[in-house]
């Protein structure tokens, strides 16, 4: 039952945002318009840009990416139309469908972001297949975290600025694990050295998931 719930509501999710392609629209204008002006800052006509500087740009790119994407989960939402979803489905139904869209949402615009930056801003990585984990672990750990933070604050009236108080501090220690591992792989580091970040990024992806699933049902019922 439960799961049959998951694939109406995210039907629901993706038929709403095909029907709203401004807002994806304007999400990939976003990235396509920081990597240009990225290329153009630096002037990489002239140079080569530093690794440690790829490294950190793309992960702020993303940062802002996944805000603006993931963001709006809750706080797009009406009264009314949450009101009806009270009465036709459960609060875990409804959060695990949102974390799965998003989810899928955040890899796609993750994977387009990489793209367009590797063909604009050069292709440093030695080691693409712990990259390429690090940025699903990354993206499916913002994208989690993002939606129980829209959910709180989607609760209060001043929602933009709640969502930054709470995203933020919860965000930043993700991020400075996903740059680290990001780092060993531009170097060609062994694998082995990035075990450690990698495990407690799917734990904590993991740990989120359960939290909001048992978590959501007090905050949908306020």
């Amino acid at each position: 039952m439960l799961w049959k719930e998951i694939q109406l509501l995210l039907k629901k999710e993706i038929v709403l945002e095909w029907r709203q392609r401004y807002a994806l629209n304007g999400i990939l204008l976003y990235v396509v318009g920081a990597v240009f002006i990225c290329y153009l800052s630096f002037n990489l006509q002239r140079g080569v840009l530093k690794a440690t500087t790829w490294n950190a740009l793309f992960w702020i790119i993303m940062l802002f990416a996944a805000v603006n994407a993931v963001g709006k989960s809750f706080i797009q939402e009406r009264a009314g139309r949450a009101i009806y979803y009270y009465t036709v489905a459960s609060p875990q139904g409804i959060i695990l469908s949102k974390i799965i869209y998003n989810i899928l949402l955040l890899l796609a615009l993750a994977i387009t972001c990489l793209a367009v930056y590797v063909l604009v801003m050069g292709n440093p990585i030695k080691d693409p297949v712990l990259f390429t984990i690090n940025l699903l672990l990354g993206a499916t750990g913002f994208s989690i975290t993002l939606t129980m933070v829209s959910s709180i604050a989607s609760k209060a009236n001043n929602n933009s600025s709640l969502m930054a108080i709470l995203g933020f501090p919860v965000i930043i220690p993700m991020l400075l694990m996903v740059i680290k591992v990001s780092k060993n792989a531009i170097d060609g580091l062994a694998p082995s050295v990035s075990y450690d970040e990698i495990t407690i990024l799917i734990a904590v992806n993991v740990i989120v998931v359960v939290l909001s699933y048992i978590l959501f049902p007090f905050l949908w019922r306020t």
